[in-house]
Formats: structure tokens, C-alpha cells, sequence
């Protein structure tokens, strides 16, 4: 057996205006309401990976910390991060309860940790209808239930909440699918029903508080309302004939109360894993959590874990490979910042190489360099020559193939500092090049990251090697492997006198380019090219999006440095998302299921 806490906390501030008055003045001024109590509801099992960030976003609620925190039961050290934050923390509070329960390792029905058995339904709703109960004694105005994989990364959440005036009121969060915490349509049987209206909601195109028939994982229930007296978790209502799942009864059981559930996405309130299948790990929702960390950063701040409690440093390495190269331009502060924070939490440790300004190349540079542009090349959309900022990031790219032939190097990672990484991209990327080694295949670069643009029939796969396929034409450098013979056979062909955009000059290289005339200007073209298939990085905003920055676009024509280029919305492709692959033409050979990201269990598909 193992033990489990439940932990009950709750806080009331009290915070009276006084002032004083002259003997003349009239009656002084009514003081301010004080805010409502809010009670937190903590659901926790398995989740020692994911408390610290989630306890974060608690501690950082521009509220008055009222908490409720329950352990279900767990097969790791949730319940001594949940006390290494209490003891830390408990200073802070008002009400303090701890309940000392027996529960076995696992449910005897469960093929995993991630799987729901009945069992496992009945030990959620008791949990959950015991914290509701607790709210409802402590008098507290309001009572939030949190999963503990849910970040709430938004502090003034509670406060945005209240406000809304709702009986049950959720806040959107966010998946790095169109998964979220509610639904907008249900079956007569309680199931979750597909609706036109759930996507503009999802992806903000709509925005506003909606009325939906579930919300679960994280939302607020205003105890203040007559109605939510009837309200339960456990045991279900007596008419209840839908299946035994927790978020079916208590949305049922809201129903019968007459209270309708609510979702708001007005801003951004926070973030939520996609579940899992319930035959994958523990380890690979470790995996998910991390994931939701890393995209997390793309466009906002970082989710910090709570100072309260302790969080081991990872150790760093190469991940496998004899070298990692993080390319960035110095005054790409923002984008350093995210992608070494992003690295240290893949645990992989970059050697950063400061990119090569273009803006800052003159003619009397380009010319000692021996650099002109390819006779008679012009961009594929815009028709525009070469530019500065093309040859900038063209240099930081042959920097490192000179740096991999003078150290000897056999495996290089190469990253540019704009990508988004896939789930698990550690461990795919290593598992792929560990295969690669066992079929002892000839390689000279595999593309990580890239835009496929022979979109009309499929790539060749590779025999004995799974997720990889023969690289055709294609754009970008976002990510590479590349090794001491690729290196060798970019540099002999002696490409700064006859430069054109390093993602054009690679598919030169290993004789994939459409354009006859490039291929004609380099011999031999013998760069043995692959791609990891499915990709693991992506482009973090592609042409025209807020945030988008293009530093190879935005510049000057490379032989006048009075003629400026800028990107446009119609003539830049190169960065516009990937075209659509037909399914004749996708590499169904290569590819191989993923473990993460898949569809959800039953009572949460989307």
C-alpha cells in the first residue's frame, strides 16, 4: 500500500480601509468589500513532474490563497512535493487540514496509470465531492477545481472569473491540439458530440463567455448561488443512466440543478495536456509536460516552477550527437533566451554561434569574402535578388561546416533559433539516429526541420529505417544532422562565389532543385539527403503572423545597400506553412505511430 495525503487549506484575508478624520468631517466612507474566500481543490496523482509548475502558477494568483489541495494516490513523490510546499507555505494560511488516507499502488482494474477504470471514476468523484463538501463547511464563497496538470499561467484568473458573475464558470485553456477543457456539443447518451461552433471558440476567432453542457479539468463553482446545493460528484443523481465517468455525472448532476456551464477565452488564461491513451506511461506524460513547457514559450513567458519547493537541475548533454549548434544573432535577445531555456529543459546543452548579421555586411566585406550571387538567380516568388540578410544566415551555416571539418566532428545537431519542437524530441531524434547507426546507412545530412516541396508523390523511404525517408526538394534550415563527409562535400563546392539561399543551395547539392541552371553551376551533387519523417521542429509563426520576423527578408539587395527588401504577405512563400500533402503523395511508408499527442480517451476525444 502507499500512503496518501489529502490536504485541505484554506485562507481568509482581511483587508479593511480605515482612515482618520477630522472631528468636523462627516461619517467616514463605507469601507470596500473585502474579495470572496476562494478555496483551491488540487487533484494529484502521478504528478510529481508536473506540481512544481502547477504549485508556480498557484503561489503567482493575484489572489488571497485560499487552497484546497486532495493526493489521490500515486507511484511517485507527489505527495512530498505537495509537503515540501506546505511546509514552506504554510505560514500563509488560515485553515490547515490533513487527512491521512490508506489506498493501494494501483486499481486492481487498470492496465496502467493512465487508464480510467471504474474504480478509479468512483475514487475521482469521491475525491472531488470530499473537497466540495469541505467548501461548503468552511463557508467559502467560491470553490476551484484544478487538475494538477493544468497550468493556470494567467494570475489575475480568479479575479476574471468571479467577475463573470457564473455559477460554473471555466476558463479556456490551451493544448498544442484543438483539445481544451470543455465541449460545446453532447449525445443524448452524455458523450461528447463534434459542433460547428467548437473550433471559433477554441481558436479565439470567437471570443467571449459561451454556454456549453461541459467543462471539466479546471473551472469555478460560485457556492454563493442557491442552486449549487444540489450540486454532486458522488454518487450520482438518481435519474443518472449516461456512463460512470466523473465529468459526465457532475455535468449531468449540474443540469438537474438547472445551472448552465460556462467557458471563457476573452485572453489567455493558461495551458492543459492533451491525455493520453490508457495504455502509455507515466513516462511518456512526463514527456507531454514537458512539451506543454517548451511550446509554452513560443509566444509567452515561461512557466515557472514554485520557489517553494525544490526542483533538481537536469543534466545537460549533446544528445548523442558530437556537437549542438544553436545559430542566433546577438540582437535576437528574446529568441537566445526562449531557445536555451527551451534546450536546458530538452536537456541538451547548445554551443551557441553568433549568426552573421547581414544588415551589418558592406560591399568592401562581401568582396573580400570572393562573395557574388549565382549568375541569374532570383527569388521563386518575388523575383528579387539575392539580399544581405540571405547571406548572413548562408555564412553562420558555412561557419559551422568549417567548424565540423576542422575539429573532426562525426555528428553534428544544427538548430536555428525560430523552431517549435515536436513531443518527446529527444528521444525520437536519438531513437532515429541510434536506428540510422544500427542499418549503418551512408548519410551526409537529414533534415530535422524543413518544408517539403514536392508535394506530388511520395518520398522514398529508407529500408530498415523507420521514420526516414530520401530527401526531395525542399525549403528552410530550421534543424539538420549533419556529418564530417556532408560537411566536406558543402564546402568543396566552393559555394561564396556563386551563393544563393543556403535552403536553395542544400537541394543543389543533392541534385533534387528544379531549376536545371543551378544544378548545372555545381558538380559533383552528390549530398546524400534525408529528412526525419514526421518532422521535429517547426517554424514558431510562418509569413504574416503576429510575431513573425524575418531577418533574410527584411534587408537589402546583397550588391546596393540603398535598395531595401522587405517581406509581403502575397510574395513571401518561402515562409508560408507547409502546402497541403495529398494522400498519394504522403510518405506512409516511413511512418511510424507516435506515442504522444494521440487521441484522447473516449470521454475526451477531440
Amino acid at each position: 500500500v502507499l500512503q496518501c495525503t489529502a490536504l485541505t487549506l484554506g485562507l481568509l484575508l482581511l483587508s479593511v480601509a480605515r482612515g482618520l478624520r477630522p472631528d468636523d468631517a462627516g461619517p467616514p466612507a463605507e469601507s470596500p468589500l473585502q474579495k470572496p474566500t476562494v478555496m483551491i481543490a488540487i487533484l494529484a496523482r502521478n504528478s510529481a513532474h508536473s506540481l512544481p509548475l502547477y504549485l508556480g502558477c498557484i503561489d503567482r494568483l493575484d489572489y488571497p490563497k485560499e487552497r484546497l489541495a486532495i493526493c489521490d494516490h500515486n507511484v511517485d513523490n507527489t505527495s512530498v512535493v505537495l509537503q515540501e510546499w506546505l511546509k514552506n507555505v504554510q505560514k500563509l494560511y488560515h485553515h490547515v487540514e490533513w487527512k491521512n488516507v490508506q489506498e493501494p499502488r494501483s486499481y486492481p482494474d487498470e492496465s496502467g496509470p493512465k487508464h480510467w477504470t471504474s474504480s478509479r471514476f468512483k475514487q475521482v468523484m469521491k475525491l472531488r465531492q470530499e473537497a466540495l463538501q469541505s467548501a461548503r463547511e468552511l463557508w467559502a464563497d467560491y470553490v476551484l477545481f484544478a487538475d494538477a496538470d493544468n497550468f493556470l499561467s494567467n494570475p489575475q484568473i480568479l479575479n476574471l472569473m468571479i467577475l463573470e458573475n457564473r455559477t460554473i464558470v471555466a476558463p479556456m485553456l490551451e493544448s498544442r491540439s484543438l483539445y481544451s477543457n470543455f465541449w460545446c456539443g453532447i449525445t443524448s447518451q452524455g458523450y461528447y458530440k463534434r459542433t460547428p461552433d467548437y473550433v471559433p471558440i477554441r481558436e479565439w476567432k470567437q471570443t467571449g463567455c459561451f454556454a456549453v453542457p461541459m467543462v471539466h479539468s479546471t473551472f469555478l463553482i460560485d457556492l454563493r448561488k442557491a442552486a449549487t446545493r444540489s450540486l454532486a460528484f458522488y454518487p450520482p443523481h438518481p435519474d443518472y443512466t449516461w456512463a460512470f465517468d466523473d465529468i459526465m455525472v457532475f455535468a449531468f448532476s449540474a443540469r438537474q440543478a438547472g445551472i448552465q456551464m460556462y467557458v471563457c477565452n476573452q485572453v489567455h488564461y493558461g495551458y492543459l495536456p492533451v491525455p493520453l491513451k490508457p495504455q502509455q506511461t507515466l513516462e511518456e506524460e512526463v514527456d507531454s509536460c514537458i512539451h506543454v513547457q517548451t511550446d509554452a514559450m513560443v509566444d509567452r513567458p515561461p512557466i515557472e516552477p514554485s520557489q517553494y519547493v525544490h526542483v533538481p537541475m537536469p543534466s545537460l548533454d549533446k544528445a548523442g550527437f558530437d556537437e549542438m549548434f544553436l545559430i542566433n544573432l546577438k540582437r535576437r535577445t528574446a529568441r537566445r533566451d526562449r531557445m536555451l531555456r527551451t534546450l536546458a529543459i530538452l536537456q541538451i546543452v547548445p554551443s551557441v554561434l553568433d549568426a552573421v548579421d547581414g544588415s551589418a555586411l558592406n560591399s568592401s566585406q562581401l568582396q573580400a569574402m570572393g562573395i557574388d550571387m549565382l549568375p541569374g538567380y532570383e527569388d521563386p516568388y518575388s523575383g528579387r535578388v539575392l539580399t544581405r540578410g540571405e547571406i548572413g544566415c548562408f555564412l553562420s551555416h558555412y561557419h559551422i561546416w568549417k567548424e565540423v571539418v576542422h575539429r573532426g566532428l562525426q555528428s553534428v545537431l544544427v538548430l536555428e533559433d525560430d523552431v517549435r519542437f515536436e513531443p518527446q524530441f529527444r528521444k525520437r531524434l536519438m531513437s532515429l539516429m541510434a536506428n540510422i547507426r544500427e542499418a549503418q546507412l551512408d548519410w551526409d545530412l537529414i533534415y530535422v526541420g524543413r518544408k517539403r516541396m514536392q508535394i506530388k508523390k511520395p518520398e522514398k523511404s529508407v529500408p530498415a529505417v523507420r521514420n526516414l525517408v530520401e530527401a526531395d526538394y525542399s525549403y528552410w534550415t530550421l534543424g539538420y544532422v549533419i556529418s564530417q563527409q556532408g560537411a566536406l562535400k558543402l564546402l568543396r563546392a566552393e559555394p561564396l562565389s556563386k551563393m544563393l539561399p543556403v535552403d536553395e543551395f542544400l537541394p543543389v547539392m543533392f541534385n533534387k532543385h528544379p531549376e536545371v541552371k543551378y544544378l548545372e553551376m555545381f558538380e559533383p551533387r552528390d549530398l546524400k539527403a534525408f529528412s526525419a519523417e514526421p518532422l521535429l521542429v517547426f517554424p514558431t509563426h510562418y509569413t504574416g503572423e503576429p510575431g513573425y520576423i524575418s531577418d533574410t527578408e527584411t534587408s537589402t539587395i546583397w550588391d546596393n545597400e540603398g535598395v531595401t527588401t522587405d517581406w509581403d504577405r502575397q510574395k513571401s512563400g518561402k515562409m508560408q506553412q507547409q502546402a497541403h500533402i495529398g494522400s498519394s503523395a504522403q510518405n506512409r511508408e516511413a511512418l511510424q505511430t507516435q506515442p504522444v499527442g494521440g487521441s484522447a480517451a473516449a470521454r475526451e476525444e477531440l
